[in-house]
């Protein structure tokens, strides 16, 4: 199978990590390459349900590699906490998973920077998981952070911890935080933490590199989803890493010329969690029952997600972005109750229809949605493995959808379960992978 980038189409939670670990039987490699573990990606195995947070879905199939990426910031409790619990689960990780000696490490004053700042007057809100994942993006943007590679070596850590924390604690005073950060405490801890990765530890660029060049394919995957991209999303509503396909490349140290396709991953509705815009958000009981149905919470923080209907610009606009060769629909029986669905066509912007995604949030807050109404199937969905199965105006949905977005859906989700899955009988795609074998028994 090509090289291969998931890349979620809008606001995050798409399901991606179903998609991933659903595509990772004939892969070799799955390889993270950036956010942190502000995000979740939840697969379900049977009665057994995962939320990983760092380490890629492939980490669930036997023989897969699995590789965090030097675009990823790492918060070393959080990683050894999740691999304790795949550990505890029955699977295997040691000489699995490899984490990147040039990843950015997220140290505790980076989520006491991120409360503080949350918390002050006047501030505008992001809604942000207070995890120290932008401050820590700051420092690698800004030449301050701390690598993997500098959490091995002793003198450098201590070093490059004590400038840290002197200089944190003095904005954490400037934003009149209570907290504060001991030098002495940070070393000892992230020393303890630094034994215990080091066997993880590799130039993962390379590693992929020499992988790639014996015939190895690797399957990328990223954390939330193309609106929230630091350069291409609702800005500043957005995460501190780019979430888009282009990521890939500049997370990993690939180069452009080795991603074979990109496929996207999208409800059937939308979601966005935290603040900033969302043109067709649907409040009160419509979108309760959505959020409902949809069970749309938080894997990892589990906030309350908003609910809304399917935004055709979004896509259009993360199909630009992302160059998407195919699209995998998610959750499709959340709206197996609905009568009518409107889907969004395109925006109004003061009496004039937008061609363009606005790049002020201030403007998308504005928009008027332009929608049409199309008939639901008022039947169940759920759980069906075939497109013959679907109900006619189902069928008609998931071609609507396509058709107006410009791009093929070749999947469809239809539960949690990797079985609760159909493959769209046209699909370039579909044949595509129907050709190719499967790399193990999983």
């Amino acid at each position: 199978m090509k090289n291969l980038i998931v890349v979620g189409t809008q606001w995050g939670d798409e399901g991606k990590g179903k998609v991933v670990d659903l595509l990772a039987a004939k892969f070799d490699i799955v390889a993270r390459y950036q956010g942190g573990h502000n995000a979740g990606h939840t697969v379900r195995l049977g009665d057994r349900k995962f939320i990983l947070q760092l380490i890629p879905c492939g980490i669930l199939r036997p023989n897969k590699l699995a590789v965090i990426g030097n675009g990823v910031v790492l918060d070393p409790a959080a990683l050894l906490g999740e691999i304790e619990s795949l550990e505890q689960a029955g699977i295997t990780v040691q000489g699995r998973l490899f984490v990147s000696n040039r990843a950015h490490v997220i140290l505790p004053y980076h989520r006491m920077l991120e409360k503080a700042a949350e918390s002050t007057p006047g501030r505008v809100r992001i809604g942000t998981t207070s995890r120290g994942i932008g401050p820590t993006y700051e420092d690698k943007m800004g030449r301050r952070g701390i690598r993997v590679a500098a959490l091995l070596d002793s003198q450098t850590l201590r070093c490059q911890v004590e400038a840290g924390v002197a200089e944190k604690n003095l904005l954490a005073r400037a934003l009149n935080a209570s907290d504060s950060v001991q030098a002495a405490e940070v070393v000892e801890q992230y020393a303890a933490f630094a034994e215990r990765l080091r066997p993880l530890v590799a130039d993962t660029a390379a590693l992929l590199a020499r992988e790639m060049e014996q015939g190895r394919s690797v399957l990328f995957e990223g954390a939330q989803g193309t609106l929230l991209d630091v350069d291409h999303g609702t800005y500043p509503f957005v995460t501190s890493s780019s979430s888009a396909a282009g990521g890939a490349c500049t997370g990993l140290g690939i180069p452009p010329t080795r991603i074979g396709r990109v496929v996207g991953v999208s409800k059937a509705y939308t979601t966005r969690v935290g603040e900033g815009p969302f043109p067709t958000e649907a409040r009160g009981p419509q979108g309760d029952k959505i959020r409902q149905r949809g069970s749309e919470f938080g894997a990892v923080t589990g906030r309350p997600r908003r609910c809304g209907w399917f935004d055709v610009p979004v896509l259009r606009y993360s199909r630009m972005i992302n160059g998407l060769d195919s699209l995998v629909i998610i959750k499709l029986d959340v709206l197996d109750h609905l009568e009518e669905i409107p889907v969004c066509l395109g925006y109004r912007y003061r009496g004039s229809d937008l061609k363009e995604m606005p790049a002020l949030a201030s403007e998308l807050e504005r928009i008027e949605p332009v929608y049409r109404t199309l008939p639901g199937w008022c039947s169940s969905t759920f759980g069906l493995t075939s497109y013959e199965q679907l109900p006619q105006r189902a069928r008609d949905y998931l071609r609507f959808l396509s058709d107006w977005a410009g791009v093929e859906i070749s999947i469809v989700s239809t539960g949690p379960e990797r079985e609760q899955t159909l493959w769209m009988p046209e699909a370039e795609f579909t044949r595509e992978w129907q050709r190719e074998p499967v790399h193990d028994g999983a």
